[in-house]
């Protein structure tokens, strides 16, 4: 059985050591919860429960605390893909939801898997999804004072695979800040987040950069056809090159291989693996 977690990307600065320190710690405390509870669910179970441990916590940019787009409204959008069915679902654009992952889960039991925008959060209400503004104080001041966008880039995200050999994997965001209203993330693509039975992704930074990279997809395929987790990645990180691609991911293969790597440095993550929990 293993975990790992990312928190998305933080700016190296001065000012910016202490968030980063809180991160760290947050992001220690929410991965041994989730192996914990890895140890009597599933996969996908595990990836649902951590990714609402991770949309909880005002920290990162999801759920609570993310970050609020140019109309002043905050559209959230996850996904969720199970390696042993090899089903996808998410949601995008959501808006006055408090956990979009929980939504991507309870669309895996449908045929129409994907929804955005009213359609998203009507299937949310009808699912037992109460009213939440998840907008915090703090981003509030932010949009205010017209932040630039980069303090705070990222997504959360989770990789699992449990003790019956299964993968899941699991990413939500609250968006770039200050895009224009509706603009679509990496997320809830299968470029952000991808599994299958013999590896999954979960993915953070530039949403564009990350979509055009064909990032978390192009991973997995290239473990499914006898690439190691390393070298998949890394092969696929040399070709982002071209358009100075930012991005950073998470990963676990079937064999048990852990991984993470980044274009640019700073990217949040932790891993539980046994009894080592790493983070940086």
């Amino acid at each position: 059985m293993k975990l790992i977690i990312h928190g998305g990307f933080f700016s190296e600065s001065s000012t910016n050591q202490e968030t980063k320190k809180a991160k760290q710690n947050s992001l220690s405390a929410i991965v041994a919860k989730g192996y914990a509870f890895l140890k009597t669910h599933t996969a996908l179970e595990t990836v649902v429960y951590t990714v609402a441990l991770l949309e909880d916590d005002e920290l990162f940019n999801a759920g609570i605390g993310s970050q609020i787009q140019s109309d002043g409204k905050v559209r959230l959008s996850a996904s969720l893909m199970d390696g042993k069915t090899e089903k996808f679902s998410g949601v995008i654009n959501i808006e006055d939801i408090k956990n979009p992952i929980q939504i991507s889960a309870s669309l895996l039991d449908y045929d129409d898997r994907v929804l955005s925008g009213e359609g998203a959060q009507q299937f949310a209400r009808a699912h037992g999804a109460a009213f939440f503004n998840p907008i915090t104080e703090q981003r509030q001041k932010e949009y205010e004072a017209k932040l630039n966008q980069q303090h705070n880039l990222g997504t959360v995200g989770c990789v699992a695979l449990d003790g019956n050999g299964d993968l899941a994997a699991g990413t939500s965001t609250g968006g770039k800040g200050f895009e224009i209203p509706c603009r679509v993330s990496d997320s809830a693509t299968v470029a952000g987040n991808y599994a299958n039975k013999f590896a999954g992704i979960s993915c953070t930074g530039v949403g564009e950069d990350i979509v055009s990279g064909a990032l978390a997809a192009k991973i997995v395929t290239r473990v499914t056809d006898g690439f190691t987790l390393k070298d998949a990645s890394d092969k696929s990180f040399a070709e982002l090159k071209a358009f100075d691609g930012f991005a950073g991911i998470v990963g676990i293969s079937a064999k048990g291989e852990i991984y993470h790597c980044d274009s640019h440095p700073y990217m949040v993550w932790a891993s539980f693996d046994e009894e080592l929990a790493v983070f940086e």
